[in-house]
């Protein structure tokens, strides 16, 4: 029991900075997205409509696979030879689709939730688009989307679980090894528990700090 302390300390490491990576990418994507889907609905905005509508219809666990086997099949082809993706790669690919595509709806919501005379008055004023952006509709959108993003953090961290699958050293995958290993299921699995509410509950306790900066939140 004692050699895989330090595999879960590890694997407590891979698992934090693939959610990191994924959902900073994904929070990229799901900024770019919205303000496309708000502000052009006609072209792009039907191509995002439709990224939004497939991600979230189809299970995390078949977008890892389908990105893991199908960037596997793509990159041999390429290369004439079989090549595995690495798994961490696919990860990171996979939930950033995932969470980007929520994160596109949340963000679209809380721009529009703005009212428009805020934007209109700001536009008389001659701030340029940019700046109505950044100074009128990013803070407040920021403010009402908080609680719903926060919640995609806490589901990232989770869905991270899922990418074992692909073989990925993950908090999971050390503790399907070990219970295997010892046949101490219960340990290993109480153990990765343990990991991940640890994780969800700093998510938690950063949220409400996030939350305390907009005093004027929910009223």
């Amino acid at each position: 029991m004692a050699g895989f302390v330090f595999q879960f300390i590890g694997a407590f490491g891979v698992t934090v900075g693939l959610a990191l990576i994924s959902g900073v990418i994904g929070t990229a994507i799901g900024l770019v997205a919205a303000v496309v889907k708000v502000t052009d609905r006609r072209r792009f905005g039907s191509i995002v409509s439709a990224y939004t509508t497939i991600v979230r219809g189809v299970p995390e666990l078949l977008v890892i696979l389908l990105i893991y086997f199908g960037g596997t099949s793509l990159v041999s082809a390429l290369a004439g030879r079989y090549v595995e993706v690495n798994a961490f790669t696919a990860g990171v690919v996979a939930l950033s689709v995932v969470f980007g595509g929520y994160a596109t709806e949340v963000f679209r919501g809380a721009i529009v939730a703005v009212p428009v005379g805020q934007t209109e008055a700001a536009k008389s004023l001659g701030l340029s688009a940019w700046q109505r952006w950044m100074f009128v509709v990013a803070p407040q959108m920021m403010r009402m989307a908080l609680p719903a993003y926060g919640n995609l953090w806490i589901s990232l961290f989770k869905d991270t679980a899922l990418v074992s699958v692909v073989g990925l050293s993950d908090i999971m995958r050390i503790a399907f090894l070990g219970a295997g290993s010892l046949r101490a299921p219960l340990t290993f699995y109480l153990a990765a528990s343990a990991l991940y509410l640890s994780l969800t509950t700093f998510t938690l306790l950063s949220l409400r700090v996030a939350e305390d900066r907009y005093p004027a939140f929910g009223r």
